[in-house]
Formats: structure tokens, C-alpha cells, sequence
């Protein structure tokens, strides 16, 4: 999600590395320079793998409640994210996302943790910092991230549906403007804490995820024939 602002503005930055939209899948294969710039790409999968043809497939997408397919005749290493992901079934490896002393923890045989069902607590709040989407449509906001917001503010709409602030806080999470969603989706976060909130950067979870996704790949690059 970390760069997902680019297939709206073209263009986005984070932690100093820049991600630029592409809709042509010839510049991948062309002379499009990896080093300077990381391509967001909006196509169909099979022909963006086809197009590429990756050494490394990294399934990100955390779709929680979903059983994975099995992915590693996909490429030479595939990597798994989250619950539900075996290490030698679904993927070769799997990199652990549960909270914990194992988070970021490169798993070589087995599954993850399964979803707990809960997220973290923050300044005493869980699940009720966020807003699902009760209704399926377009969501529509006038509201940015770190704007101030008290309970029961309305935020958004989706469609002509009301949604509004559940705690008071500062918008930590939320939906592009104009985005289709499905009922139930999570569509904004509020962080109830004014004194250390994380509205900017790369936050410990995802970095520590990040990192053990790192050693995954450096480890097979050092020895890609371990994996089966």
C-alpha cells in the first residue's frame, strides 16, 4: 500500500525512493531503470508475469480470509505474506506478519500464524478505531491524512451514505477519493493518540516485514538451489 497514491497522481514518494505509474507493460521489458524508480503497474497478472517473467513473486496482497492457490511454479522463489500461506505448498518460503516475537521471522517449512482476529491495541483503542464500509459504492471524502477528527464527525460518504469518525483522533488511515468498495471493507483508521501519532514513514510492523522479506531473498540469492 505503500505507494498506492501513484496510480492516482502518477507519482509518489516514500523513505526517499519514488514509485511512478506504468501503463505500458513494453517499458518494463525496455529500458525502464529499476535502480531510479520502482514501477506501479495496473494489469493483469498473468500478463504482467508473462511480460516480466520474475525471478522473485512476493504475494503482498493480505487477503486475510482467503485461501492462497499454490504459486511456486510462478518463479524461480515465491514468497507468501500473512495467514493462510504453507512454506513448501503454497509458496517456497513464507515471512510471518502476526505481531509478536516472530514477526518478520522467515518460515522455510510450515504455515504461519493464523489470524487472530483482533488488530493491536493503540492508545486504548482496537477494533473501534476503524470504519468498514456498511455499504458497497463509491467512496468520496474531502478529509486527508493527520486531519483532526472527533467522534461522530462525518468523514466520508460512500454514495450518499454518512460515514463518521468512530473515536476522536487523527486520520491515520483512509480510502482515495473515488475508489469502488465492497460492504465490509476497511475504508479509514483514526489514531486516538495526539502526543506520538505515526502518520508518516514506514511504522515498526511493516518494516520489521519488510526486513524479513529482505533476508529471504538474500538468503536465496546466495544459495537458489535450496529451495524445491
Amino acid at each position: 500500500m505503500a505507494f498506492t497514491d501513484a496510480i492516482f497522481d502518477g507519482r509518489a514518494e516514500l523513505e526517499g525512493l519514488t514509485a511512478v505509474l506504468c501503463n505500458n507493460l513494453e517499458e518494463l521489458s525496455g529500458e525502464f531503470s529499476f535502480s531510479e524508480m520502482i514501477p506501479v503497474v495496473v494489469q493483469d497478472f498473468d500478463l504482467l508475469r508473462k511480460t516480466m517473467h520474475p525471478e522473485i513473486l512476493i504475494d503482498a496482497r493480505m487477503r486475510k480470509h482467503q485461501q492462497p492457490e499454490s504459486q511456486r511454479d510462478l518463479a524461480p522463489l515465491t514468497i507468501g505474506l500473512g495467514p493462510n500461506f504453507t512454506a513448501g505448498e503454497t509458496t517456497h518460503l513464507v515471512v510471518e506478519t502476526s505481531w509478536g516475537q516472530n514477526l518478520g521471522r522467515v518460515i522455510e517449512q510450515g504455515a504461519s500464524q493464523p489470524l487472530e482476529g483482533e488488530p493491536r491495541e493503540i492508545g486504548g483503542h482496537a477494533r473501534d478505531r476503524y470504519m468498514y464500509a456498511s455499504v458497497a459504492g463509491i467512496f468520496t471524502t474531502d478529509h486527508q491524512i493527520g486531519d483532526q477528527v472527533d467522534q461522530g464527525q462525518v468523514i466520508a460518504h460512500i454514495d450518499t451514505t454518512e460515514l463518521c469518525a468512530p473515536i476522536t483522533g487523527l486520520l491515520r488511515g483512509l480510502t482515495h477519493t473515488g475508489v469502488s468498495v465492497a460492504t465490509h471493507t476497511k475504508v479509514l483508521e483514526v489514531d486516538p493518540r495526539f502526543d506520538s501519532p505515526q502518520l508518516e514513514g514506514i511504522a515498526e510492523r511493516p518494516a520489521r516485514i519488510a526486513e524479513g522479506v529482505l533476508l529471504a531473498v538474500q538468503t536465496w540469492e546466495r544459495s537458489p538451489r535450496m529451495l524445491g
